[in-house]
């Protein structure tokens, strides 16, 4: 299998664990009497920091995984999966983990820096991908 293929469904596991790790610091803060199930609004903070910085650390992975999905779908549709698209799909992966573990970690100046270098790191090469497809 391509390494593509595997940043891909890595990718998605990285999202669908933060999904689940979400749920379960939320399920806990139920079950201990702390909150309530209808105390988590969407769209405005809510909880404590980190379960906030925790839900949009998701939500950030969930925004961005239809993009790393069209990228390797017209990559491999276009028969255009070589060594340089399997080390950007490593790139990719490996600037979403630190992206996420930069965003759970801390607010700080510092901290949202290095995040949106994280960020940039998978824009870049989501955009060098797309322009090698035309």
């Amino acid at each position: 299998m391509e390494t593509i293929y595997l940043t891909l469904i890595g990718f998605t596991l990285w999202t669908l664990g933060l999904g689940v790790f979400l749920t379960t610091y939320r399920s806990i803060l139920v079950l201990l009497g702390k909150k309530k199930s209808n105390e988590f609004p969407a769209g405005i903070q809510h909880g404590s920091d980190f379960n906030w910085r925790l839900n949009r650390a998701h939500l950030n992975s969930l925004e961005n995984l239809p993009l790393f999905m069209t990228v390797v779908f017209l990559t491999s549709n276009l028969g255009m999966i070589d060594h340089f698209v399997n080390q950007a799909g490593l790139v990719i992966l490996g600037a979403r983990v630190l992206q996420s573990l930069t965003h759970l970690t801390s607010t700080n100046v510092l901290a949202v820096n290095i995040r949106f270098t994280f960020y940039m790191i998978q824009i870049v090469t989501y955009i060098v991908l797309l322009v090698r497809l035309v």
